[in-house]
């Protein structure tokens, strides 16, 4: 973004002047997406982001942009990445706490990646609740882990470019081969059966409690993520309406 707004194209001025009048009218949200690696959450939030005017705050990214931007949280941040240590979770509220001060995130955002532990789910509602705030919904995206399997398992990319293919969805003309160029495809080191299945471990094991808390709360909206993607989008705005 150019630093003076003259310097601003007009015609970037007036879309973002009239995406912003059209956001005014619209219920302020705060929701959080939970669900495993591959459950489709990365196709529906760019969707619910434009839909309801929110900004999406994906605690990996935020860490890095704050560790990069030196904030004072970030330093901290840094600190405790190069020791090899876990950053802690009034840390990561923090930071949450900061980015939420952004004027995209003037509707409210969407949450991706946290809270992973119900102690990190308190921390950030008494965060919430400080601002004089809360969490409107919990968007549970809802998948058999064999379905995830041959979802996951089945993805294969052609690196230099990041086309992706699947063996079974969306297969490449000839099997194992980039259909532009010809190149062989790769698969990439967390797409392995193996990988997977630590990693769906981990994940019910840390997130179920998470989404214990908010049932209890009346928050939770468990939605049907094995479906095709158009039918989910149906199912959130449901969930969000």
């Amino acid at each position: 973004m150019a630093e003076n707004l003259e310097d601003v194209p007009s015609l970037e001025l007036m879309t973002e002047l009239l995406r912003r009048m059209k956001c005014s009218s619209k219920p302020d949200k705060r929701i959080i997406l939970v669900g495993p690696p591959g459950c489709g959450k990365g196709t529906q939030s760019p969707l619910i982001k434009d839909e309801f005017c929110l900004c999406h705050l994906a605690t990996g990214d935020m860490l890095r942009a704050a560790v990069k931007a030196k904030s004072p949280l970030g330093i901290k941040a840094k600190e405790a990445m190069d020791k090899g240590e876990l950053v802690s979770d009034d840390l990561v509220v923090g930071i949450i706490d900061e980015a939420m001060k952004k004027t995209s995130c003037q509707k409210g955002f969407i949450l991706d990646g946290f809270p992973r532990t119900a102690v990190q789910a308190q921390k950030l509602d008494e965060m919430l609740a400080n601002q004089g705030t809360k969490i409107d919904k919990v968007l549970n995206f809802a998948i058999d882990d064999k379905i995830l399997e041959e979802r996951i398992t089945g993805r294969w990319i052609h690196p230099s470019s990041g086309r992706s293919y699947h063996t079974k969805f969306a297969p490449p003309k000839t099997p194992g081969v980039d259909d532009v160029t010809g190149e062989p495809l790769v698969q990439r080191k967390d797409d392995t059966a193996a990988v997977l299945k630590s990693r769906l471990e981990a994940f019910h094991i840390q997130t179920e409690p998470v989404i214990e808390y908010y049932t209890k709360k009346g928050l939770v909206a468990n939605l049907h993520a094995e479906k095709p993607p158009k039918e989910v989008t149906a199912e959130v705005q449901k969930a969000l309406s």
